[in-house]
């Protein structure tokens, strides 16, 4: 495989796996060389190929003067040279690691590889996953040998579902090769649509490494954020005040408070904590870090029930609003979403709980955890729990919250946007 074939389109590069990371990878390459999309939902690729993308990232001129095929059908890989896997890779009940989608796609691509042919990993994995795990299926399956047959890389995903800033094409690219020959194949194959630049990994197991720290780092700094917003909630302290006025140091990083769920910062620490523990070692830093912030969905509904004890009559026949259900603003994902946490502890004390959201499928909430969305809200709320802010509530005014709730309702505005515009109700964030 050389790049000229790819960019003459005498050989074609397949992307397995549509969802948020593998569908814009495949659209952008699909601009400069023949693509084959491949995933194994029907119904998905019935959608793509009418120019829907189920994620609601990318939009019908997205897929525009794009040379790309559509697929669910494995025999079509056969005519690929350049595989990029990007599937999920989440963590079960047990925060244990699920490598079964990515095995199965490992399974597919030894079905249909042959000699020559390339494979680059996006999905995020644990070091050591990719040679040890992946590439052992593969060459079962095709009877071929990484290195002599077939070449492998590892390029993790940078992906922000609702940043149309931070878009593929404009963040640098961590690219790594089972060698040095991949590697600089691998570069010029990402760096037709990478504009910001690459970086070469000096392994793949560094890059697999890079991949789970850069959100590793995040979520350790937002557990931070979290538990000083418990602590200065003991104090009566404003969480928010207190980092407007440490932001002014021009050494201080802005974090803050809030849920951490999705499909990065909620799952990778423990692809790492996995790996470490099975090499002997009990991480301390990053699960302590973990429970805190698994911890923050609890915690707000402990506080609106401490509320609503005080200032209602029966707790039981209180009504609370949450908006937003989303694991991030301005999205339609829930997967990993910690607004669930605080529905099912509310739920426990046997309220009455409405879910809003201008993003989310009320089918897709249900069928994952088992509640539905509202169209509408009502005016009698003892609480409203604003839990992601997504840009269609920036716009919402004090008479809004006034009109829909209780003279002594709280509004518990997690992250802060409506600081300093309520005041006529009972004001409280992280």
């Amino acid at each position: 495989m050389t790049i000229d074939r790819l960019i003459n389109k005498q050989a074609v590069l397949a992307v397995v796996g549509l969802g948020y990371v593998g569908l814009p990878v495949a659209l952008s390459f699909s601009k400069k060389l023949k693509v084959i999309g491949f995933d194994i939902n029907p119904a998905r690729i019935d959608m793509l190929r009418n120019k829907i993308d189920p994620s609601n990232e990318m939009i019908a001129a997205d897929f525009d003067h794009c040379d790309i095929y559509f697929t669910h059908e494995i025999e079509d890989l056969r005519k690929a040279d350049f595989f990029i896997l990007a599937v999920p890779t989440p963590v079960d009940e047990y925060h244990v690691p699920d490598l079964s989608l990515l095995k199965k796609a490992c399974n597919i691509i030894g079905r249909v590889l042959k000699k020559g042919d390339y494979i680059v990993f996006e999905s995020t994995v644990y070091p050591g996953c990719t040679e040890e795990d992946c590439i052992p299926i593969i060459e079962k399956e095709s009877g071929l040998k990484m290195g002599k047959d077939f070449k492998a890389g590892y390029s993790p995903e940078r992906i922000n579902p609702g940043d149309k800033t931070h878009s593929l094409e404009k963040v640098i690219k961590v690219v790594s090769g089972c060698d040095a020959e991949s590697l600089e194949n691998i570069a010029s194959v990402y760096s037709l649509i990478i504009e910001a630049g690459l970086h070469k990994a000096p392994s793949i197991k560094t890059a697999e490494a890079a991949k789970v720290i850069e959100n590793v780092q995040r979520d350790l700094n937002i557990a931070l954020m979290n538990e000083l917003s418990l602590i200065f909630d003991k104090m009566d302290i404003k969480t928010y005040d207190v980092l407007e006025a440490a932001g002014t140091k021009w050494n201080f990083l802005k974090f803050s408070p809030g849920l951490v769920g999705g499909h990065c910062i909620g799952v990778d620490p423990y692809y790492l904590t996995y790996k470490a523990s099975q090499l002997g070692f009990k991480s301390r830093v990053i699960l302590s870090g973990r429970r805190v912030n698994d911890y923050m969905g609890n915690f707000v509904a402990e506080k609106i029930i401490r509320h609503l004890i005080l200032h209602t009559k029966d707790v039981k026949s209180s009504k609370v609003l949450i908006m937003g259900a989303t694991f991030k603003e301005n999205v339609s994902d829930i997967r990993n979403s910690k607004v669930a946490d605080i529905v099912m502890f509310l739920k426990n004390y046997h309220l009455e709980v409405h879910i809003t959201d201008p993003y989310a499928s009320s089918e897709d909430m249900l069928k994952e955890y088992g509640f539905s969305l509202m169209k509408e809200v009502d005016n009698d709320y003892d609480a409203v729990i604003v839990a992601v802010p997504h840009r269609d509530y920036f716009s919402f005014s004090e008479k809004y919250f006034m009109n829909i709730t209780k003279e002594h309702a709280i509004i518990a505005d997690l992250k802060g946007i409506y600081k300093g515009v309520i005041f006529q109700r009972k004001y409280w964030s992280l």
